[in-house]
């Protein structure tokens, strides 16, 4: 069987009158990408915060790359990488800057390596002596990415990682996260959008009201509805076929 990397157990968090989380159960497969699926205030970025040891669990356990969250903070955070909604690099520093600060900031032997190597792996070599305020969106997010994986960490977790990118950056960013996944890396990615998980997610976890109400892969999900039936919809012409047939009947005529 797989090894989880993150198995979490009736996890709860409440501000004041407010309980954010409610109760949550999941594991996460080693190597796989697991999505946390829910709409704004469900409840993702608390629970991220909680398995990346920003914050304490009012109750329940929970384990990332086999420490207890609560017992031995010190060890999950040198097993894990967290990358937030917003993209934390430097404008002012240049993409390789910013490489090389992280490396400096782990004490990594050979800082300006790992960057150049960063750079290559993330597709941003053209682009590492530029400043990264000059980047678009998806290279950004894909810098951002990048100095998160410096000391490759086995656990990542993306906190709605395509926020705010158009479409094309964020296909960019999927292709990097699914790159992430065949190098073995764990990932758990929280968001509110149904295609991001779709394309992404080895399983899907609806979390709403704090609590997951379903967890399964994308298959499984499809299952609980009823099977689609077929109707005949009739098709009414549309503009560019009565355009085409007008055309077509007054093919080769001179006037």
């Amino acid at each position: 069987m797989t090894t989880a990397a993150i198995q979490v157990r009736g996890i709860r968090k409440s501000f004041k009158d407010l309980d954010v989380l409610r109760g949550v159960d999941f594991d996460v497969a080693s190597g796989s990408i697991f999505a946390l699926l829910g709409s704004n205030g469900a409840g993702k970025t608390t629970l991220v915060r909680i398995l990346s040891t920003l914050l304490k669990a009012d109750a329940g356990t929970a384990s990332v790359h086999g420490f207890d969250v609560a017992a031995t903070p010190n060890d999950v955070r040198q097993s894990i990488s967290l990358t937030g909604q917003f993209a934390a690099v430097d404008e002012v520093l240049t993409g390789r800057e910013n490489l090389i600060l992280v490396a400096r900031l782990r004490h990594l032997k050979d800082p300006d390596t790992i960057a150049d190597g960063m750079l290559a792996r993330f597709s941003l070599t053209d682009a590492g002596g530029r400043k990264a305020a000059t980047y678009s969106g998806g290279m950004r997010r894909r810098l951002d990415i990048a100095m998160s994986l410096i000391g490759d960490p086995p656990i990542i977790f993306l906190d709605e990682p395509t926020t705010g990118l158009d479409p094309q950056a964020r296909i960019e960013v999927w292709q990097t996260v699914k790159d992430l996944a065949k190098a073995g890396t764990t990932v758990l990615l929280t968001t509110q959008y149904l295609d991001e998980a779709e394309q992404l997610a080895d399983r899907i976890a609806i979390l709403h009201k704090g609590t997951i109400i379903q967890n399964g892969t994308l298959a499984e999900l499809k299952q609980l509805l009823p099977s689609a039936q077929v109707e005949y919809i009739e098709k009414q012409p549309s503009l560019e076929d009565v355009f085409l047939a007008l055309v077509g009947e007054t093919e080769g005529d001179p006037s």
